[in-house]
Protein backbone atom coordinates (compact mmCIF):
# COMPACT_ATOMS: atom_id res chain seq x y z
CA UNK A 1 0.00 0.00 0.00
CA UNK A 2 1.37 3.44 -0.91
CA UNK A 3 1.95 5.91 1.88
CA UNK A 4 -0.15 9.04 2.24
CA UNK A 5 1.70 12.18 1.21
CA UNK A 6 1.22 14.62 4.08
CA UNK A 7 2.50 18.18 4.04
CA UNK A 8 3.45 19.38 7.51
CA UNK A 9 3.64 23.18 7.68
CA UNK A 10 5.48 24.72 10.63
CA UNK A 11 7.21 27.90 11.78
CA UNK A 12 5.27 30.90 10.55
CA UNK A 13 5.52 34.68 10.66
CA UNK A 14 4.08 35.09 14.14
CA UNK A 15 5.26 35.48 17.71
CA UNK A 16 4.77 31.72 18.16
CA UNK A 17 7.26 30.79 15.41
CA UNK A 18 9.66 28.90 17.69
CA UNK A 19 6.90 27.10 19.58
CA UNK A 20 5.55 25.84 16.25
CA UNK A 21 8.98 24.44 15.33
CA UNK A 22 9.12 22.56 18.64
CA UNK A 23 5.61 21.20 18.08
CA UNK A 24 6.65 20.01 14.62
CA UNK A 25 9.66 18.21 16.09
CA UNK A 26 7.41 16.34 18.49
CA UNK A 27 5.07 15.40 15.64
CA UNK A 28 8.04 14.22 13.56
CA UNK A 29 9.28 12.05 16.41
CA UNK A 30 5.90 10.35 16.76
CA UNK A 31 4.96 9.98 13.10
CA UNK A 32 4.46 6.50 11.65
CA UNK A 33 6.54 6.76 8.47
CA UNK A 34 5.27 3.39 7.29
CA UNK A 35 1.84 5.02 6.88
CA UNK A 36 2.83 8.55 5.92
CA UNK A 37 5.34 10.14 3.58
CA UNK A 38 6.00 13.52 5.23
CA UNK A 39 6.90 16.63 3.29
CA UNK A 40 8.13 19.32 5.64
CA UNK A 41 7.29 22.92 4.72
CA UNK A 42 8.92 25.46 7.01
CA UNK A 43 7.85 29.11 7.03
CA UNK A 44 10.57 31.50 8.19
CA UNK A 45 9.90 34.34 10.61
CA UNK A 46 9.96 36.64 7.57
CA UNK A 47 7.32 34.57 5.78
CA UNK A 48 9.50 32.64 3.30
CA UNK A 49 8.32 29.10 2.50
CA UNK A 50 10.93 26.34 2.24
CA UNK A 51 10.69 22.62 1.53
CA UNK A 52 13.17 21.02 3.92
CA UNK A 53 14.19 17.66 5.38
CA UNK A 54 12.39 18.29 8.68
CA UNK A 55 12.11 20.69 11.61
CA UNK A 56 15.70 20.30 12.79
CA UNK A 57 17.79 23.16 14.17
CA UNK A 58 19.18 24.09 10.76
CA UNK A 59 16.06 23.49 8.68
CA UNK A 60 16.37 26.84 6.85
CA UNK A 61 19.81 25.99 5.51
CA UNK A 62 21.34 23.16 3.51
CA UNK A 63 19.07 21.56 0.96
CA UNK A 64 15.96 23.63 1.72
CA UNK A 65 14.27 24.83 -1.47
CA UNK A 66 11.74 27.62 -2.08
CA UNK A 67 8.23 26.23 -2.23
CA UNK A 68 4.67 27.44 -2.26
CA UNK A 69 1.28 25.84 -1.77
CA UNK A 70 -0.68 26.28 -4.98
CA UNK A 71 -4.26 27.57 -4.72
CA UNK A 72 -4.89 25.90 -8.10
CA UNK A 73 -6.94 22.77 -7.42
CA UNK A 74 -5.52 21.00 -10.46
CA UNK A 75 -2.11 21.07 -8.75
CA UNK A 76 -3.53 19.89 -5.39
CA UNK A 77 -0.22 20.43 -3.70
CA UNK A 78 3.14 22.15 -3.88
CA UNK A 79 5.11 24.14 -6.42
CA UNK A 80 8.78 23.47 -5.68
CA UNK A 81 10.99 26.14 -7.23
CA UNK A 82 14.20 25.29 -9.05
CA UNK A 83 16.57 26.85 -11.51
CA UNK A 84 14.57 27.92 -14.53
CA UNK A 85 11.27 26.43 -13.43
CA UNK A 86 9.36 24.42 -10.89
CA UNK A 87 8.05 20.95 -10.21
CA UNK A 88 4.69 20.00 -8.73
CA UNK A 89 4.18 17.62 -5.80
CA UNK A 90 0.66 16.39 -5.17
CA UNK A 91 -0.39 16.13 -1.52
CA UNK A 92 -3.08 13.92 -0.02
CA UNK A 93 -3.39 16.05 3.12
CA UNK A 94 -1.91 19.05 4.92
CA UNK A 95 -1.26 19.19 8.66
CA UNK A 96 -0.67 22.84 9.60
CA UNK A 97 1.37 22.67 12.81
CA UNK A 98 1.09 26.45 13.17
CA UNK A 99 0.20 28.50 16.22
CA UNK A 100 -1.07 32.05 16.56
CA UNK A 101 -1.54 34.60 13.80
CA UNK A 102 -1.62 33.30 10.22
CA UNK A 103 -1.83 29.77 11.61
CA UNK A 104 -4.92 29.64 13.82
CA UNK A 105 -6.84 32.65 12.53
CA UNK A 106 -8.19 31.30 9.23
CA UNK A 107 -5.42 32.61 6.95
CA UNK A 108 -3.71 29.31 6.13
CA UNK A 109 -7.10 27.60 6.19
CA UNK A 110 -8.31 29.94 3.41
CA UNK A 111 -5.36 29.00 1.24
CA UNK A 112 -6.02 25.32 1.87
CA UNK A 113 -9.70 25.73 0.99
CA UNK A 114 -8.69 27.31 -2.33
CA UNK A 115 -6.26 24.46 -2.98
CA UNK A 116 -8.89 21.80 -2.34
CA UNK A 117 -6.48 19.81 -0.17
CA UNK A 118 -7.96 18.19 2.97
CA UNK A 119 -6.36 19.54 6.13
CA UNK A 120 -6.22 18.89 9.84
CA UNK A 121 -7.99 21.25 12.22
CA UNK A 122 -10.61 23.96 12.21
CA UNK A 123 -11.95 25.57 9.06
CA UNK A 124 -11.81 29.29 8.24
CA UNK A 125 -14.84 30.29 10.28
CA UNK A 126 -14.04 28.28 13.40
CA UNK A 127 -10.41 29.42 13.34
CA UNK A 128 -11.31 33.10 12.97
CA UNK A 129 -13.96 33.04 15.70
CA UNK A 130 -11.76 31.24 18.22
CA UNK A 131 -8.76 33.47 17.49
CA UNK A 132 -10.73 36.62 18.32
CA UNK A 133 -11.49 36.26 22.02
CA UNK A 134 -14.24 38.89 21.95
CA UNK A 135 -16.05 37.06 19.13
CA UNK A 136 -15.58 33.73 20.88
CA UNK A 137 -17.10 35.17 24.07
CA UNK A 138 -20.05 36.64 22.17
CA UNK A 139 -20.84 33.36 20.40
CA UNK A 140 -20.32 31.33 23.57
CA UNK A 141 -22.67 33.56 25.54
CA UNK A 142 -25.38 33.10 22.91
CA UNK A 143 -25.05 29.35 23.52
CA UNK A 144 -25.53 29.78 27.26
CA UNK A 145 -21.84 29.40 28.18
CA UNK A 146 -20.46 31.57 30.96
CA UNK A 147 -17.64 33.97 30.07
CA UNK A 148 -15.84 36.71 31.99
CA UNK A 149 -17.28 40.20 31.80
CA UNK A 150 -15.30 41.99 29.11
CA UNK A 151 -14.78 45.26 27.27
CA UNK A 152 -13.34 45.75 23.77
CA UNK A 153 -11.03 48.65 23.00
CA UNK A 154 -10.69 49.23 19.27
CA UNK A 155 -7.66 50.76 17.56
CA UNK A 156 -7.14 54.29 18.91
CA UNK A 157 -10.09 53.67 21.21
CA UNK A 158 -10.19 54.68 24.86
CA UNK A 159 -11.71 53.25 28.01
CA UNK A 160 -12.78 55.03 31.19
CA UNK A 161 -10.42 53.62 33.83
CA UNK A 162 -12.82 54.57 36.63
CA UNK A 163 -15.49 52.18 35.28
CA UNK A 164 -13.40 49.02 35.46
CA UNK A 165 -13.77 46.52 38.35
CA UNK A 166 -10.13 45.90 39.23
CA UNK A 167 -8.31 43.60 38.98
CA UNK A 168 -8.70 43.14 35.25
CA UNK A 169 -6.66 41.42 32.56
CA UNK A 170 -5.65 43.36 29.47
CA UNK A 171 -4.73 41.27 26.43
CA UNK A 172 -4.56 41.36 22.64
CA UNK A 173 -7.91 40.20 21.29
CA UNK A 174 -6.29 38.18 18.50
CA UNK A 175 -2.98 36.73 19.65
CA UNK A 176 -1.66 33.47 21.02
CA UNK A 177 -0.16 32.29 24.29
CA UNK A 178 0.41 35.03 26.89
CA UNK A 179 2.10 37.58 24.67
CA UNK A 180 1.01 41.11 25.55
CA UNK A 181 -1.11 40.04 28.55
CA UNK A 182 -1.05 42.11 31.74
CA UNK A 183 -2.83 41.93 35.07
CA UNK A 184 -3.97 45.41 36.09
CA UNK A 185 -4.76 46.06 39.74
CA UNK A 186 -5.42 49.80 39.47
CA UNK A 187 -6.10 52.50 36.90
CA UNK A 188 -2.53 53.82 36.99
CA UNK A 189 -1.36 50.55 35.40
CA UNK A 190 -3.89 50.64 32.57
CA UNK A 191 -2.04 52.80 29.98
CA UNK A 192 1.10 50.64 29.99
CA UNK A 193 -1.01 47.47 29.80
CA UNK A 194 -2.89 48.79 26.76
CA UNK A 195 0.42 49.68 25.10
CA UNK A 196 1.79 46.18 25.76
CA UNK A 197 -1.30 44.55 24.25
CA UNK A 198 -1.22 46.82 21.19
CA UNK A 199 2.24 45.56 20.32
CA UNK A 200 0.48 42.38 19.17
CA UNK A 201 -2.97 43.54 18.07
CA UNK A 202 -4.79 46.80 17.42
CA UNK A 203 -7.89 45.35 19.08
CA UNK A 204 -7.58 44.96 22.85
CA UNK A 205 -9.71 42.96 25.26
CA UNK A 206 -10.18 43.86 28.92
CA UNK A 207 -11.53 41.08 31.12
CA UNK A 208 -12.78 41.14 34.67
CA UNK A 209 -10.78 38.68 36.78
CA UNK A 210 -12.58 35.42 37.58
CA UNK A 211 -12.36 34.14 41.14
CA UNK A 212 -11.20 30.57 40.74
CA UNK A 213 -8.54 28.32 39.25
CA UNK A 214 -7.53 27.63 35.65
CA UNK A 215 -8.31 24.28 34.11
CA UNK A 216 -8.13 22.88 30.58
CA UNK A 217 -9.63 20.11 28.52
CA UNK A 218 -8.27 18.56 25.31
CA UNK A 219 -10.91 17.72 22.71
CA UNK A 220 -10.44 15.37 19.75
CA UNK A 221 -13.08 14.86 17.09
CA UNK A 222 -13.79 11.46 15.61
CA UNK A 223 -16.55 10.22 13.34
CA UNK A 224 -18.17 8.57 16.33
CA UNK A 225 -18.21 11.84 18.31
CA UNK A 226 -16.01 13.98 20.52
CA UNK A 227 -13.34 12.48 22.78
CA UNK A 228 -11.85 14.40 25.70
CA UNK A 229 -8.58 13.98 27.48
CA UNK A 230 -8.20 14.18 31.21
CA UNK A 231 -8.82 17.65 32.61
CA UNK A 232 -5.73 19.45 33.88
CA UNK A 233 -5.33 22.20 36.45
CA UNK A 234 -2.81 25.04 36.45
CA UNK A 235 -1.17 25.20 39.87
CA UNK A 236 0.16 28.75 40.33
CA UNK A 237 2.87 29.69 42.82
CA UNK A 238 2.51 33.44 42.22
CA UNK A 239 1.29 35.96 39.68
CA UNK A 240 -0.84 34.81 36.75
CA UNK A 241 -0.35 31.97 34.31
CA UNK A 242 2.02 32.67 31.41
CA UNK A 243 2.98 30.14 28.80
CA UNK A 244 5.77 29.94 26.18
CA UNK A 245 7.56 33.04 27.39
CA UNK A 246 10.14 31.44 29.65
CA UNK A 247 13.77 31.10 28.63
CA UNK A 248 13.64 27.30 28.97
CA UNK A 249 9.98 26.16 28.84
CA UNK A 250 10.98 22.50 28.69
CA UNK A 251 12.24 22.88 32.26
CA UNK A 252 8.82 24.09 33.40
CA UNK A 253 7.05 27.39 33.86
CA UNK A 254 8.57 29.94 36.20
CA UNK A 255 5.36 30.22 38.22
CA UNK A 256 3.15 27.22 37.47
CA UNK A 257 2.91 23.46 37.14
CA UNK A 258 0.23 21.34 35.53
CA UNK A 259 -1.66 18.73 37.49
CA UNK A 260 -3.17 16.06 35.24
CA UNK A 261 -5.55 14.51 36.00
CA UNK A 262 -6.72 17.64 37.80
CA UNK A 263 -7.17 17.34 41.55
CA UNK A 264 -10.82 18.38 41.40
CA UNK A 265 -14.02 16.55 42.23
CA UNK A 266 -15.52 14.01 39.84
CA UNK A 267 -18.53 16.27 39.36
CA UNK A 268 -16.29 19.20 38.43
CA UNK A 269 -14.28 17.04 36.05
CA UNK A 270 -17.41 15.82 34.26
CA UNK A 271 -18.78 19.37 34.10
CA UNK A 272 -15.50 20.65 32.61
CA UNK A 273 -15.43 17.92 29.95
CA UNK A 274 -19.07 18.44 29.00
CA UNK A 275 -18.63 22.22 28.91
CA UNK A 276 -15.54 21.85 26.71
CA UNK A 277 -17.56 19.80 24.23
CA UNK A 278 -20.37 22.37 24.26
CA UNK A 279 -17.88 25.19 23.63
CA UNK A 280 -16.20 23.19 20.84
CA UNK A 281 -19.51 22.71 19.04
CA UNK A 282 -20.78 26.25 19.64
CA UNK A 283 -17.65 27.84 18.17
CA UNK A 284 -17.62 25.53 15.16
CA UNK A 285 -14.35 23.75 15.91
CA UNK A 286 -13.19 20.77 13.87
CA UNK A 287 -10.53 18.14 14.42
CA UNK A 288 -9.10 19.23 17.73
CA UNK A 289 -8.96 22.03 20.26
CA UNK A 290 -7.74 22.77 23.76
CA UNK A 291 -10.45 24.52 25.72
CA UNK A 292 -9.12 26.63 28.59
CA UNK A 293 -11.59 27.43 31.36
CA UNK A 294 -11.89 28.73 34.89
CA UNK A 295 -13.35 26.62 37.69
CA UNK A 296 -14.87 29.18 40.03
CA UNK A 297 -14.89 28.97 43.79
CA UNK A 298 -18.58 28.02 43.72
CA UNK A 299 -18.07 25.19 41.20
CA UNK A 300 -19.07 26.90 37.94
CA UNK A 301 -17.10 26.57 34.70
CA UNK A 302 -16.29 29.76 32.75
CA UNK A 303 -14.69 29.95 29.29
CA UNK A 304 -11.21 31.44 29.11
CA UNK A 305 -10.09 30.75 25.51
CA UNK A 306 -9.93 28.09 22.82
CA UNK A 307 -6.73 27.01 21.04
CA UNK A 308 -7.56 25.47 17.67
CA UNK A 309 -4.03 24.15 17.08
CA UNK A 310 -2.68 23.63 20.59
CA UNK A 311 1.00 23.08 21.28
CA UNK A 312 2.31 19.59 20.64
CA UNK A 313 5.69 20.02 22.33
CA UNK A 314 7.07 17.70 24.97
CA UNK A 315 5.86 20.12 27.65
CA UNK A 316 2.51 21.10 26.08
CA UNK A 317 -0.80 20.61 27.81
CA UNK A 318 -2.82 18.97 25.01
CA UNK A 319 -0.65 15.85 24.55
CA UNK A 320 -0.32 15.48 28.33
CA UNK A 321 -4.09 15.49 28.77
CA UNK A 322 -4.56 13.00 25.95
CA UNK A 323 -1.79 10.75 27.25
CA UNK A 324 -3.48 10.69 30.66
CA UNK A 325 -6.61 9.43 28.88
CA UNK A 326 -4.62 6.69 27.12
CA UNK A 327 -3.95 8.32 23.74
CA UNK A 328 -0.33 8.82 22.67
CA UNK A 329 0.82 11.56 20.30
CA UNK A 330 1.02 8.91 17.55
CA UNK A 331 -2.59 7.91 18.23
CA UNK A 332 -3.69 11.55 18.10
CA UNK A 333 -1.88 12.14 14.79
CA UNK A 334 -3.48 9.04 13.23
CA UNK A 335 -6.95 10.04 14.35
CA UNK A 336 -6.57 13.65 13.20
CA UNK A 337 -5.42 12.56 9.75
CA UNK A 338 -8.20 9.98 9.47
CA UNK A 339 -10.82 12.56 10.47
CA UNK A 340 -9.48 15.15 8.00
CA UNK A 341 -9.48 12.65 5.12
CA UNK A 342 -12.96 11.33 5.80
CA UNK A 343 -14.61 14.49 7.08
CA UNK A 344 -17.47 16.12 5.24
CA UNK A 345 -16.12 19.66 5.38
CA UNK A 346 -15.03 19.74 1.73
Amino acid sequence: MSRLKVGFIFGGASEEHFVSIKSAREVAGNLDTEKYEPLWIGITADGDWKLCDGPAEDWENGSARPVTLSPDRSVHGLLVMGQGGYETVRLDLVFPVLHGKLGEDGAIQGLLELSGIPYVGCDIQGSAVCMDKSLAYTVARSAGIATPNFWVVAEEGKVDPDRLPYPVFVKPARSGSSFGVSKVTGKDELPSALSAARQYDSKVLIEEAVAGGEIGCAVLEERSGLVTGEVDRVDLSHGFFRIHQEDAPEAGSENSTFIVPADISDDSRRLAQQTAKTIYRALGCKGLARVDMFLTDDGQVVLNEVNTMPGMTSYSRYPRMMAAAGLSVSDVIDRLISMALHGTRR
